[in-house]
């Protein structure tokens, strides 16, 4: 293979800053055309089966069709190199490693994107490429513990579709694991790396970002009010505004939460 041969890309990701900062550095390599942006499974898996790209660099966690679900829905013969895109998912990481599957960690470094590329050229010039791709496969179910077909039919049947947040919140903490129910939630407040989870007079602390935590919270019934704040929209009692284009959001508990000026269109959510 030529060593100045251009690789087609597609970057999947929720994220539009995340997808912005990854095409800006991309577009600094002279050897890299992207093809398409995605910012969901379904549209992703689409625009892959039409332009084929040699490589997609795919964030794992996103809601609806996850990354790896994803990687699942894809025919082996049109599977791209995929470079997987996490922020904490330490323990997906170090099973893509070991599968010989390529991932870098956000923030994305330029000197690691680098090497991401190097490392599909690599596998691009194998004999054996079939046989990657089935490893890849493999190695995706063996994290998400379901098959293609199985995730096939619930994207068929629109099960992906807001459809999925579960009943339950597991907290794990000193080796036990505690079911808090959704609907019991109060509201959500970051800690440094942990989050704490607020439910009838109790907290419960568990280690998950904040974007991980909200993909498992129903958007109907919760909504980011602070980049650091979650609130169950059906325990806000009261909104007081202030001059300054704050809200301060009482719940019916009597706690006040801060709703920042980011996040003031969230106010329509609540009348």
């Amino acid at each position: 293979m030529s060593a100045v041969e251009t690789l087609s890309a597609i970057i999947v990701d929720d994220e539009p800053l995340a997808r912005r900062g990854l095409r800006l550095r991309l577009e600094q390599m002279s050897d890299v055309e992207i093809v398409a942006e995605s910012s969901n499974g379904r549209d992703a898996l689409e625009k892959i089966l039409a332009l084929k790209p040699d490589v997609a660099f795919v964030d794992i966690q996103m809601p609806g069709v996850n990354g790896l679900q994803l990687v699942q829905l894809i025919p082996v013969d049109a599977l791209p190199h995929v470079v997987f895109v996490t922020a904490y998912d330490q323990y997906a990481v170090e099973a893509f490693e070991i599968n010989a599957v390529d991932y870098v960690l956000k923030p994305i470094e330029t000197e690691r994107l680098e090497l991401s590329l190097t490392r599909v050229r690599e596998k691009r010039v194998s004999a054996d490429i079939a046989s990657q791709r089935e490893q890849l496969l493999e190695a995706v179910a063996d994290l998400t513990n379901e098959s293609a077909e199985a995730l096939e039919k619930k994207l068929v049947s629109g099960k992906f579709a807001g459809s999925t947040y579960p009943d339950t919140i597991a907290v794990k903490d000193s080796g036990k694991i505690t079911l808090v129910p959704a609907q019991e939630i109060d509201w959500v407040d970051a800690a440094g790396d942990y989050m704490c989870v607020h439910a009838r007079g109790e907290t419960h602390v568990m280690r998950i970002t904040m974007k991980e935590l909200e993909q498992q919270l129903d958007p109907k019934l919760f909504q980011r009010i602070h980049r650091s704040t979650i609130v169950n929209l059906s325990r806000v009692r009261e909104i007081r505004a202030h001059i300054n284009g704050e809200y301060n959001l009482v719940l019916d508990n009597g706690e006040s939460l801060k709703m920042s000026r980011s996040y003031k269109s969230k106010v329509q959510h609540f009348l």
